[in-house]
C-alpha cells in the first residue's frame, strides 16, 4: 500500500479533487490527473475548466465585488487572520499534502506553510493601515488628497514549486485591499489551492471573493479573462517566457500586470568569507526545495583563495544528503516535479561536463520510480556552458573561481536576469560596495534566505515587473485616486 493511500482526514487528496470553486460553490469535474513525483502514480483527478468556466468565475468575482469592497477593512482583517489561524492549525496536514503532489521534502513543506500562513497574517495587519496622502500644492491655490481604492477583480496565476505561499502571497493583499480573485493554480499542484479554498470559507472568505479554477488550456482561459473588461489585474508568477506572452495579451485590453519571472541568482564568495557560514547559507540558498526555487543561487562565483576549500565544504554536504520520497520524515532532497524536469537538468549537466565541468558528486538521474536527480556539484565550470546562462530548477550546483571584485560583478551581472543575488564576505563595506553595483531586485548579504512576507519580493531586468510582500504589496492591488480640492 503507498503512503499516501494510507492518509485519512483533512491531509487526503481525495477531499481536495471535488472540483472548481466557483462562487462558493464546488463543481464536481475532472480531467487533469494529478501525479505523486516521488512515485510516479497517480494521487487525484481534478476538474479541467473551460473557457465558460473562467466567464462563470469571473461573474461570481464580479457578484461579490461591490459587497467585498464596501466590507469595512477592519472585517477583511479579520477573515484574513482566521485564515491565517487555520492554516497554522492544519500546518501538519497542509505540508503532507504538499509534500504528496510537489514531492519537496516535509521539512520544507512545513516551512512553506509557516511562510504562506504569515502573508495572510501581514496583510490582514495591511488592511488597516492603507495610505494616503493630503497637502498643499506649491502654490498654495488648492489643496491634493490622494486616496487609494481597489483595483478591481484580479486573476492570479501561481506555479507548483510553493503551492500554498505563491497563492497567499497574492491572495492576501488582494483581499487586504477590498479585490475579489480567480486564482488558477498550476495543474501539477492543484489540491493545496483547493485546500487553501476550503479553510478561506470556514475563515469566512463570502462566496465569489475567492474563486479557484484549474485547466488544461490555460492559454485559452487566461486570455478569456484578460479580455474581459471586468478584469483589471494580472499577478502572475512562473517562467520568463509565459510572462512575455501575458504581458501581451494584458496589454490588448490595458491590464495592470505584476510579474515575479525567472531568476539566474549569482552566490558570490570572497575570499575573507567565513567558510562555514558561507557553506550554510550555499546550502539554504541551493536546496531549498531541492532547488526548484526562482530565488535558488544558481552560479557559484567564489574567489580563487577560498574556492578549494569552498569545493570540498560543499560536495561534502550535498553527499551526506538523503534523497528519497517528500513525504518521508527522513528525506532531505525529494523528487523533482515532473520527468521532464529531471531530462532538463540531465542535458545541463551533460553539457557541462562536455565543456570541461568536473562532477565532484551526483552528475546522473536516479534509477528510481519517481522523478529524481541526486544533489550534484560541478567544478571547473566553463562560464558559457548553457548552465550558467539557463535557470537549472533542481539540485545542481556549478562552481565558477574569480580572481577580482570587478570579475565577480561582471560574472555576476552577465545574465539577462536579476531576481535574487548573494554575497559572502566579513568586509561589510565591500559586501555593500559590491551589492550597489549588483543588477538584482534582492540580496542576501551574509544570508541564505531573504523571502519574508514583510519585505518587498521582486526582481529587475527579465525577472519582473512590480513587487509582492511588504507595504508595498498591498498598492499592487490598489489605484491611487488624486483629488484636486478647494474650500
Amino acid at each position: 500500500m503507498t503512503f499516501h493511500a494510507k492518509i485519512t482526514g483533512y491531509a487526503d487528496p481525495a477531499l481536495h479533487a471535488a472540483g472548481l470553486y466557483i462562487g462558493g460553490k464546488w463543481r464536481k469535474g475532472d480531467g487533469i490527473a494529478v501525479m505523486n513525483p516521488s512515485t510516479g502514480d497517480k494521487l487525484a483527478e481534478v476538474a479541467d475548466a473551460s473557457v465558460e468556466d473562467a466567464m462563470r468565475a469571473v461573474d461570481a468575482a464580479e457578484a461579490a465585488a461591490s459587497g467585498w469592497r464596501a466590507t469595512p477593512a477592519r472585517q477583511r482583517s479579520e477573515i484574513l487572520r482566521r485564515w491565517f489561524q487555520l492554516m497554522t492549525q492544519h500546518a501538519e496536514e497542509l505540508a503532507t499534502l504538499i509534500a504528496l503532489e510537489n514531492g519537496k521534502a516535509l521539512p520544507d513543506a512545513r516551512g512553506e506553510v509557516a511562510y504562506a500562513a504569515e502573508f495572510f497574517r501581514w496583510y490582514a495587519e495591511e488592511a488597516v493601515r492603507v495610505p494616503g496622502e493630503y497637502r498643499h500644492t506649491p502654490s498654495g491655490s488648492h489643496h491634493i488628497l490622494v486616496d487609494h481604492e481597489p483595483i478591481g477583480i484580479a486573476v492570479l496565476i501561481t506555479p507548483w514549486n510553493f503551492p500554498a505561499a505563491m497563492a497567499t502571497r497574492k491572495i492576501g493583499p488582494a483581499l487586504a485591499a477590498g479585490c475579489t480573485v480567480i486564482l488558477k493554480p498550476a495543474s501539477e499542484t492543484p489540491l493545496t489551492a483547493y485546500a487553501m479554498a476550503r479553510l478561506g470559507e470556514e475563515a469566512g472568505v463570502p462566496p465569489g471573493v475567492v474563486n479557484v479554477l484549474t485547466t488544461s488550456k490555460p492559454g485559452a482561459v487566461t486570455n478569456a479573462m484578460l479580455a474581459d473588461p471586468r478584469v483589471r489585474k494580472l499577478s502572475f508568477t512562473g517562467s520568463t517566457g509565459v510572462g512575455r506572452t501575458l504581458l501581451a495579451e494584458a496589454a490588448k485590453s490595458v491590464v495592470s500586470c505584476s510579474m515575479e519571472l525567472g531568476g539566474n541568482a549569482p552566490f558570490l564568495v570572497f575570499d575573507d568569507a567565513d567558510l562555514e557560514a558561507a557553506l550554510d547559507g550555499a546550502m539554504i540558498a541551493k536546496m531549498r526545495n531541492a532547488g526548484e526555487a526562482c530565488t535558488a543561487a544558481n552560479r557559484f562565483y567564489v574567489q580563487a583563495g577560498i574556492h578549494g576549500a569552498f569545493v570540498a565544504g560543499l560536495t561534502a554536504r550535498m553527499a551526506a544528503l538523503k534523497v528519497g520520497p517528500g513525504y518521508d520524515p527522513a528525506t532531505q532532497c525529494g523528487p523533482m516535479i515532473t520527468t521532464n524536469a529531471v531530462r532538463k537538468i540531465d542535458r545541463l549537466v551533460t553539457d557541462a561536463i562536455a565543456l570541461g565541468a568536473r562532477v565532484t558528486t551526483g552528475g546522473k538521474p536516479l534509477a528510481e520510480n519517481g522523478y529524481f536527480y541526486p544533489p550534484t556539484v560541478l567544478e571547473n565550470v566553463p562560464t558559457d556552458a548553457a548552465i550558467a546562462r539557463e535557470e537549472i530548477f533542481g539540485p545542481v550546483a556549478p562552481v565558477y573561481r574569480f580572481e577580482s571584485e570587478e570579475d565577480a560583478i561582471r560574472l555576476a551581472n552577465d545574465t539577462e536576469y536579476g531576481l535574487a543575488a548573494y554575497i559572502y564576505s566579513q568586509d561589510l563595506k565591500r559586501a555593500m560596495r559590491v551589492g550597489r553595483q549588483l543588477e538584482t531586485g534582492m540580496l542576501g548579504i551574509n544570508r541564505g534566505l531573504m523571502s519574508d512576507p514583510a519585505a518587498p519580493f521582486g526582481g529587475v531586468k527579465q525577472s519582473g515587473l512590480g513587487r509582492e510582500g511588504g507595504v508595498t504589496g498591498i498598492l499592487e492591488f490598489m489605484e491611487a485616486k488624486y483629488y484636486a480640492v478647494d474650500y
